[in-house]
């Protein structure tokens, strides 16, 4: 006869390994996350999306810094960045960054909060605009990634898919957003590609 080892089993339902990672694990952001698309694919809904999958895995997280860079030049771009405010709500802290990208990054994530960069592909524009240093601008980057306290998302379009621009400048922007995609994707510690609002995980 086979005795009855039933309630000395533990709780199935209930009972949990400390080696083995909890479901809210999976959620929590590493260092540096790309989030790459092309126009209107989805990729800063996504990318919001993954803050707030942190937020919610981390009871440390008080506040995360939204850093923007674009410039409302015209009524059509201060109709998106409208939209943008609207969908993420209060809980965000929005700071607007053209050109001292490197400096804010630190800055946001000082007290270990995390930072959604939208976009890096106007920041260069930018960079580009005010005829910084494209390489030593983007070198700063890299080193505010580095030692940034807190998870960093960084959404970028993807602009090398369409067909070839007809003039110098558009084709030089575009080699320039290439490039930058190519050194912060090596950097990084996950990168998604979106299209039509549906990620593919790149890395890891």
């Amino acid at each position: 006869m086979t005795a009855d080892t039933t309630g000395d089993r533990p709780n199935q339902t209930t009972a949990t390994n400390d080696d083995s990672p909890r479901a809210s694990d999976s959620a929590l952001l590493p260092a540096l996350t790309l989030v790459l698309g092309g126009a209107k694919s989805g990729k800063s809904h996504h990318a919001e999306t993954l803050v707030a999958g942190h937020l919610e895995a981390s009871a440390s997280i008080v506040r995360p810094t939204y850093i923007a860079t674009a410039e409302a030049g015209d009524g059509e771009m201060a109709n998106r960045i409208a939209e943008h405010r609207a969908r993420r709500g209060d809980r965000w802290h929005t700071e607007e960054t053209l050109l001292a990208l490197a400096d804010t990054v630190v800055r946001a994530t000082d007290d270990g909060q995390p930072a959604l960069i939208d976009c890096l592909t106007l920041w260069l524009s930018n960079v580009m605009h005010a005829e910084l240093d494209i390489d030593a601008e983007a070198a700063s980057l890299l080193d505010a990634f580095e030692h940034a306290r807190g998870p960093v998302v960084c959404v970028s379009n993807e602009v090398g898919l369409g067909i070839v621009p007809d003039n110098a400048l558009a084709r030089t922007f575009r080699d320039a957003a290439g490039r930058l995609n190519q050194i912060v994707a090596a950097q990084a510690d996950r990168v998604d590609f979106i299209a039509a609002g549906l990620p593919v995980t790149l890395k890891p």
